[in-house]
């Protein structure tokens, strides 16, 4: 059981990584040192960014979850 989750995190840490890094740049970060300010002055769907927005709470609403319950399993072992 501990197995599977920790195969859980590893795979929701990925995702979390790839969808933080599909945000637009707000500007004045690392996102603009890199290019990404010149990307985000272009017109971009409102209703994809609000999607991925959700997309990225869920999967950092179940990272969370899976990291608590890695923590319980491990405390009781």
């Amino acid at each position: 059981m501990v197995l599977g989750f920790e195969i859980a995190l590893i795979i929701l840490s990925l995702l979390m990584i790839l969808l933080v890094l599909l945000h637009k740049g707000k500007g004045g970060g690392l996102s603009d040192m890199f290019g990404g300010g010149a990307a985000s002055t272009g017109g971009g769907s409102a209703v994809a960014e609000r999607n991925l927005d959700r997309i990225t709470v869920i999967i950092g609403i179940g990272w969370f979850a899976c990291i608590v319950v890695l923590g319980l399993l491990l405390k009781t072992n």
